[in-house]
């Protein structure tokens, strides 16, 4: 029997998702509907807050969390219950879609990944009516407008992330390097020479750099910090589509040129997780993820705790570019409890807790005065590059331009990128006509001058 093609493959993986999703959608609205029926049946018991969250498969992560809930509710009296999330982000933002779009009262407060409030915002509360102005102001700016739709505050910042380069440092110093690469060609150099040298010795399945090269959000990231950083622009930006243009040509050329060279032929299906096991399991020397991945790697039980620091990536014609991560958490406009919800939110993202947090090895806050603590620091070493990469060089996706069009602007240029990396088309073929889809989608014409100087 023939194998399908490429594109029946694909229409069919599509399939399963969307059928996962539904699935999925069924069974949590039935939880969901016997927890209101409960709710309604004992209107004299104590109010409990219903929270979704985005999944992170780490016990330390899991634990901190259920002792945060706990504080909330010794703190308050108010009872917190998790809804079960499916896995993926792509999945997690159509059920998120799905639950708001169908009025649900439940779950109350959402978690929200930096690339949602603008796709969401419609269906969540606006949180300065619950949150005071001061609490606001402690934040990260950039945060609070990127959590920011026409106005209104729907999301308050958890945490923040970036991309960054995890290096593993025993490794540089026995071939001679002081530091970690400065620049792309510095890294293809080094990780080359490493490869080399530590297959030379047995080592037959190292690698140089590992990366999230599936054709996902994850790779919209890595992508944006290779055309950035050249000055390709950040896909969409101030009306231009930016794509179509020789410094985006030639990142995607380069990144093309890695799987099967300094990265796993494997690399193309990597997401954070496949490329952090990897690197955690002592495969390659650099690792391309997002700051939120040093809390896992550096648990007692990581065999690379110890062995390895974190810089800024490697820095193109026009600098460093990491994309900007993170979440925050949103209170849904058809909950039957929105000033306890509220509270659950500032709670969960207010200073005493970030702080509390931050004792500990964790995610960066989003309070840039926690960053110079002398105790967070010396939990947290790294949170200094994080800082760091956030004043230079942050590449921000443009999901607040494209509002509800985002997913659709993400998949078409993460596929564009997905076919130059395995070959089944040519950066120069795919930039043009990710420029058509994202013309198609958008509605946007190019800005006469962005079009000039391309």
């Amino acid at each position: 029997m023939a194998w399908p093609s490429f594109h029946s493959l694909r229409t069919r993986q599509r399939f399963l998702r969307w059928a996962f999703g539904l699935i999925w959608l069924i069974g949590a609205l039935a939880l969901l509907a016997t927890q209101a029926c409960k709710k309604a049946n004992k209107p004299k018991a104590p109010i409990t807050i219903t929270i979704i969250d985005q999944n992170w498969p780490d016990a330390v992560y899991q634990r901190q969390r259920n002792e945060e809930f706990l504080r909330f509710t010794n703190e308050t009296g108010i009872g917190v219950e998790v809804v079960p999330s499916p896995e993926g982000a792509v999945e997690q933002l159509e059920v998120w879609r799905k639950l708001l779009n169908s009025h649900s009262t439940v779950p109350d407060v959402f978690a929200m990944d930096v690339i949602w409030p603008a796709i969401l915002g419609d269906e969540l509360l606006d949180l300065k009516t619950y949150i005071p102005a001061q609490e606001i102001a402690e934040q990260f700016p950039g945060l609070i407008s990127n959590f920011t739709v026409n106005g209104r505050l729907v999301a308050f910042p958890y945490n923040l992330s970036e991309g960054l380069l995890f290096y593993r440092t025993d490794l540089l110093r026995k071939y001679g390097y002081c530091s970690p690469p400065r620049t792309w060609e510095e890294l293809e150099k080094e990780a080359a020479r490493i490869q080399a040298g530590e297959r030379a010795l047995g080592h037959k399945d190292f690698w140089g750099f590992v990366w999230q090269g599936a054709s996902s959000e994850a790779l919209t990231s890595n992508a944006l910090e290779w055309q950035a950083s050249e000055g390709g622009g950040t896909i969409i930006e101030g009306g231009a589509i930016t794509v179509n243009n020789p410094r985006t040509i030639w990142a995607w050329k380069r990144a093309a040129s890695w799987p099967g060279s300094i990265s796993p032929p494997s690399v193309v299906a990597y997401t954070e997780w496949d490329a952090f096991n990897r690197w955690k399991a002592g495969q390659a020397v650099f690792m391309r993820n997002w700051s939120s991945a040093d809390v896992v790697a550096s648990a007692k039980d990581s065999p690379v705790r110890g062995k390895f620091a974190i810089s800024a990536l490697p820095g193109g014609s026009m600098g460093v570019r990491g994309t900007l991560g993170g979440s925050g958490y949103a209170v849904s406009r058809y909950s039957l409890h929105p000033r306890e919800a509220a509270m659950l939110v500032r709670f969960l993202c207010g200073r005493n807790e970030q702080m509390r947090r931050s004792q500990e090895p964790a995610e960066p806050p989003t309070i840039p005065e926690l960053y110079t603590n002398l105790s967070v620091l010396a939990a947290n070493p790294y949170f200094s590059t994080v800082l760091e990469g956030y004043q230079k060089g942050i590449a921000i996706r443009p999901s607040t331009v494209t509002g509800k069009t985002y997913p659709d602007v993400s998949r078409a240029y993460f596929e564009a990128v997905h076919a130059v990396l395995i070959h089944k088309a040519t950066a120069e073929e795919a930039a043009p006509e990710l420029e058509r889809q994202l013309t198609r989608i958008t509605g946007s014409s190019l800005d006469p001058i962005a079009a000039k100087d391309r």
